[in-house]
């Protein structure tokens, strides 16, 4: 709990800060490969805590490739559907992949929990989806092209935390996040691949350096998952990480001074609930 609770407040002060460098003209495909390099510190220290012992048997590389590649891909998938598709359906769509979690680590890692945790997770992932839910905006999308390539996030992020746990049980934390880090890294010429040269891109301090010291909050929330999936229940540590956008909310309220509307409010409220009953 104590790991889970670290990425939730991680990756939730991470999202409070990400569009800074958006909106300063630093494009998310490269915010990506920035991401991508972030991760590597993190999978440094890693190493060191376990004496620089990494696994590299064929069973390693694989589970801990398989672990990142369905997370840094489903990764710039996103960026392409939120090209083709409403954000307002995206995000609540794919906010739900614990659902596929959860689902597999009860048919494949037989994980069993008390009555009042089932009622955390699943208030946890209403409040997920109300958290996500994102406000109708204009645009001109033609096809369901987006769709499938929202479901395919939504599959790709559920069972890259399944595969962690089930990988955790087999070889250390240390070295699935190092391979998580590798094929992060190998993927960055995608992302160079999707990014619009053609528009100004800002280099300054607000651009590429902002955008690492924030995604830096997300590669340790994300060491932090890895920890806390090796020590807990797949079914209850993937919807509290989902809760990441309580922290947001909460920021941008005091720095932003957004008022949160019914959605986030509803969202809030059972999230609130949902932690209570999981940090039993």
């Amino acid at each position: 709990m104590f790991y889970a609770l670290i990425t939730t407040t991680f990756w939730g002060v991470w999202g409070a800060f990400i569009e800074i460098p958006e909106k300063a003209g630093f494009p998310a495909t490269l915010g990506y490969a920035v991401w991508a390099l972030t991760m590597i510190p993190c999978a440094l220290v890693a190493l060191k805590v376990i004496g620089w012992k990494l696994e590299y048997s064929p069973r390693a590389v694989l589970l801990g490739s398989l672990v990142g590649l369905s997370g840094a891909g489903g990764q710039l998938i996103l960026f392409q559907a939120l090209v083709e598709g409403p954000a307002y359906i995206v995000f609540p769509l794919i906010s739900l992949y614990p659902v596929v979690t959860i689902f597999l680590s009860i048919l494949f890692l037989q994980e069993r929990t008390t009555r009042r945790h089932w009622i955390g997770i699943g208030l946890a992932l209403i409040a997920i989806f109300f958290l996500s839910y994102q406000e109708p905006s204009g645009g001109n999308f033609r096809g369901y092209g987006w769709l499938a390539l929202a479901v395919l996030v939504f599959l790709l992020w559920g069972v890259q935390a399944y595969v962690m746990k089930f990988s955790n049980e087999l070889m250390k934390a240390e070295s699935i996040f190092f391979y998580m880090m590798l094929t992060g890294v190998l993927l960055i010429p995608v992302a160079l691949w999707m990014t619009d040269f053609s528009k100004e891109i800002n280099w300054g301090l607000k651009g590429p350096w902002l955008a690492a010291l924030v995604h830096l909050l997300n590669s340790i929330g994300a060491l932090m998952l890895v920890y806390a999936l090796r020590y807990g229940k797949a079914i209850i540590v993937t919807p509290m990480a989902g809760l990441a956008p309580v922290i947001t909310v909460i920021l941008s309220l005091i720095l932003y001074a957004v008022i949160p509307g019914t959605f986030l409010t509803v969202g809030l409220v059972l999230a609130f609930i949902a932690i209570f009953l999981l940090s039993d």
